[in-house]
């Protein structure tokens, strides 16, 4: 399968140049390379670190450091940690040194989803968001807004190299395939396709199995329940409101479970996370442009980024009073629905008060 070279380029181009190779000679200069990925590293972006490690300790031998930049609590992602024995450094800990070379994968410089320092010097850019960072100068960079998964991208330089794979490796690009993928529409091309029947054939399934159904801690139930009894519709749109999160990711969870609403085409849910009310937005349509939306909503408050049918963003809070933050979500609820075309009107209930009351009672 002549996947390598024919993954499809930023601009949807077929390509043949090797960009493995010419990434392999910039890092070669180097002695370590540091992998860093957004805050709060998913699955995608820990499939890619996995990857890329692999790819440098193979054909340079030399050290590779892979970083967690904040906090991992989705409980599917926390199962790839452990099942896949991934040894993370925090990013706090990572000690900068000119010698080593800095790649930053599943995301961009200056965005805004980083707590690493202003001016650090990134040597090259790997990953498959529209949202656009700041990569001039940078020496390697490789955006591929056209496919569906980091993970993709970075089997590709493995096919390339022809590497053979550890299984636990084929598994953690594969998951981090998979879970940039779910959904309906699907936003895969046929190089997500042909990169994860690719890896496919040797993942451990086993592993695989306990990273899909992570347990889950009693803080998700709560938080769920919160969500549906906040939780109001407005024509095709859903929103739903949150309290404190447990995990940032948990935003993320509740708007992929309103989005299968028949009655919606989009949901958004919003929640505090460490003083910044954390934000995920998704549609049904495959060219909603979800990430532009977002942006737009959050424009002079916070930043936002993503993809046409999935996008994420935060907003630092100034205040943690209910007057703030009820102010903050009357702005949000008008300008979402002000971009959606949604003529403004009074929300309805998910779930009415009428309902809670008596499931309350019984």
């Amino acid at each position: 399968m002549a996947l390598g070279n024919g993954l499809a380029g930023a601009n949807g181009e077929r390509s043949s140049s090797g960009k493995s190779d010419r990434l392999l000679k910039i890092l070669s200069k180097y002695e370590g390379v540091v992998l860093l990925s957004h805050i709060h590293p998913d699955p995608d972006s820990l499939g890619s670190m996995m990857g890329l490690d692999h790819l440098i300790r193979t054909k340079l031998n030399i050290p590779v450091t892979l970083t967690r930049d904040g906090f991992i609590g989705r409980a599917e992602n926390q199962a790839m940690v452990r099942c896949l024995k991934l040894n993370l450094t925090p990013i706090e800990e990572v000690d900068w040194e000119a010698k080593q070379a800095v790649v930053m994968v599943d995301s961009q410089p200056k965005t805004g989803r980083h707590t690493i320092p202003e001016d650090l010097k990134i040597h090259a850019v790997i990953d498959h968001h529209e949202t656009s960072g700041e990569t001039q100068g940078v020496p390697f960079v490789d955006i591929r807004s056209s496919v569906g998964a980091t993970c993709t991208i970075v089997t590709g330089y493995l096919m390339e190299q022809q590497i053979d794979l550890p299984a636990e490796l084929a598994t953690g690009l594969y998951y981090g395939i998979e879970s940039e993928l779910t959904g309906f529409p699907r936003e895969a091309t046929r190089f997500d396709d042909g990169a994860a029947m690719y890896l496919y054939l040797d993942i451990d399934k086993d592993l695989l199995a306990q990273i899909q159904n992570a347990r889950l801690p009693h803080s998700y139930f709560e938080t769920l329940i919160e969500a549906l009894q906040n939780s109001f519709t407005y024509g095709k749109l859903i929103t739903s409101w949150t309290g404190e999160l447990p995990q940032a990711e948990l935003a993320a969870e509740i708007a992929d479970f309103l989005i299968r609403f028949e009655e919606v085409e989009w949901s958004f849910c919003a929640g505090i996370y460490r003083e910044h009310l954390v934000m995920s937005l998704r549609t049904v349509h495959a060219d909603g442009r979800a990430a532009y939306v977002l942006q737009d909503v959050v424009k002079g408050l916070g930043r936002a980024g993503g993809h046409d049918r999935r996008a994420g963003g935060s907003i630092p809070l100034q205040s943690n009073s209910a007057t703030a933050l009820d102010q903050l979500r009357s702005t949000l609820r008008k300008r979402l629905l002000t971009a959606l075309d949604i003529d403004e009107c009074r929300g309805q209930r998910l779930v009415s008060k009428r309902e809670q009351l008596l499931n309350l009672q019984t």
